[in-house]
Order: structure tokens, then C-alpha cells, then sequence
């Protein structure tokens, strides 16, 4: 990658029509995205769902998530795990009305590089170090770019971030980093434990709590390091005074571990839980 130019331009290419012209949408349409970045210096794809009942030329506008690794979160055909079924589950949360309507923004890694462009630190025989120009890729290109774009609710308090593993980590160091960005966090399955848990120092090091609600979790199948991790990373968001979700969500709070947001493998469906979180707070900044 090379250095950040001191002055950020946004230059995308768009891969099909934007809302902002033309007719609606059809309900839960998933919209594909070109889009070349100065601050990483290279081309990314972005996948945009658009929820039922969207219509660019109408008033009411939206609350935001944006999700990293987005091979995962739309199709099954890109995905290099799992994937995530945000889009059907959105759709299935919308239509019951569990949740107000919102956007979700999948933003693909660049596969080879996701290791340096998801850790805020440089680690040696790991590599490492971009998540800082990650960060204003997404503040300063990709965040513009969606609000001009599209029927959003561009506050803080309506943008939701979210990632797993390395990207649980960005994630969290984002967040720490651009509190006036993003204030709904998913930090899933986070990779706590990159260089000497690195992210641990930065909440520590904070003179203040930021104003953000997290929802942290891991699956207990995934090991006793993963876990013993999350556990720590709670710890000190708790002694900061964050404000962490981790319980209240109906048959799957028995099964939680008090304020650990610590769940088995099989009863996760941890974006379920996300999309009904932040779902539910689009109606309070439409008051």
C-alpha cells in the first residue's frame, strides 16, 4: 500500500445504478459497488442492501451498519467461511417488524492484504500495521460516499460497525479511534490477542469513556485463549464505564454467561441480535 496523500479525494467507480435516480427498489435489493480508494491506493468492492420499502426520492432516511469481510455477509458464492445471511435475516426482521428498516454496507477485504488493512500495529513475521488508513478510507471515502449516495441517517448514533476475528479487532480500534463515526459496535469473536492484546492497551489508555454501545461475543467452542480473551477485552470496556449488550435476548439468555457475552457455537446467531439492536434505535432519531 502506499503512504496516505495528505488530501483525501474520493474516487469510485459504480458498478450499477444508485438510488438517487430512477425508480425504487425492489425489496432487500443487494446493489454491487466498484469502488477505488486513494487512501489504500487500490480497488475494493462494497455490496449495498437496501431494505423494502426504500425510495431515493422520498423523505425517511436510514440507520447504517457497515460490516467487514464482506465476501461473508451477502453470498454464499464469495464467502470464504460461512456465509453470514444478513440480508435474508434483515429482510425476515424488517417484515415481522422486530426491527426499524436500515442499510447495510459490506465492505470486501482485498483477501491477500486483510491481515495488514484489519491490525492497528505491525507485528514481526505477521506483517500488519494498516488499519489506520483502513480507518480513513472508510471515514473519509466510503462513509461520504454512502450518505451522498443513499437515504441515510448519517450520525453516530445511527451508524453501526461491525466485524469477526481480525475484523472484531478493527472493529474495536475504529470505534476507539472515530467515536464521532460510528457508536453501535458488533465485535465478534475478536483477535484479542494480536501483538500482546494490543487492543486491551488502547481501552485502557482512554482518558474517558466514548459514547458507544458494544455488543461482544465469542463462541465457547472456539478455545479457552479466545474466550479468556473476550472476557478480558469486557473487563476493560466495563472498568471504562462502557456500556456493553451481552444479555436480554429472550430463549438465549439463560445461556449467557452473566455479563460475558460468552455463547455456545450452536446458539449464536449473534447479527440476529446485532440487527435487532441497532434496528430498534432508528426510531428514537426519527423522533
Amino acid at each position: 500500500m502506499s503512504p496516505l496523500v495528505p488530501s483525501l479525494l474520493v474516487t469510485a467507480v459504480v458498478a450499477l445504478a444508485l438510488a438517487g435516480a430512477g425508480p425504487s427498489r425492489p425489496a432487500g435489493q443487494v446493489i454491487d459497488l466498484g469502488f477505488r480508494s486513494v487512501a489504500v491506493d487500490g480497488k475494493l468492492r462494497l455490496a449495498v442492501y437496501l431494505p423494502p420499502g426504500y425510495k431515493p426520492r422520498a423523505a425517511r432516511r436510514y440507520p447504517v451498519l457497515y460490516l467487514q469481510d464482506g465476501q461473508n455477509v451477502f453470498d454464499k458464492a464469495t464467502s470464504f467461511g460461512e456465509e453470514w445471511h444478513v440480508d435474508e435475516t434483515a429482510q425476515a426482521l424488517i417484515e415481522q417488524g422486530q426491527i426499524e428498516p436500515l442499510i447495510v454496507v459490506a465492505i470486501y477485504n482485498t483477501g491477500e492484504h486483510r491481515v495488514d488493512e484489519y491490525t492497528p500495529t505491525k507485528v514481526a513475521d505477521k506483517g500488519g500495521g494498516s488499519a489506520d488508513l483502513y480507518g480513513r478510507m472508510l471515514v473519509e471515502e466510503i462513509k461520504p460516499l454512502i450518505d451522498r449516495k443513499y437515504k441515510t441517517l448519517p450520525s453516530a448514533a445511527s451508524t453501526g460497525l461491525g466485524g469477526s476475528s481480525l475484523g472484531g479487532l478493527l472493529t474495536m480500534h475504529l470505534a476507539i479511534k472515530y467515536p464521532t463515526a460510528f457508536n453501535r459496535l458488533a465485535v465478534l469473536s475478536p483477535s484479542v490477542w494480536w501483538d500482546n492484546r494490543v487492543i486491551l492497551r488502547e481501552v485502557q489508555e482512554l482518558p474517558a469513556k466514548l459514547p458507544l454501545k458494544i455488543w461482544l461475543d465469542a463462541g465457547t467452542a472456539e478455545g479457552p485463549n479466545v474466550v479468556a480473551d473476550v472476557r478480558a477485552l469486557r473487563d476493560a470496556l466495563l472498568a471504562k464505564g462502557f456500556y456493553v449488550i451481552t444479555r436480554g435476548f429472550g430463549e438465549h439468555a439463560a445461556a449467557m454467561e452473566d455479563v460475558a457475552g460468552v455463547l455456545s457455537k450452536n446458539e449464536r446467531l449473534t447479527l440476529l441480535r446485532l440487527l435487532k439492536k441497532l434496528g430498534k434505535h432508528a426510531a428514537d432519531t426519527r423522533k
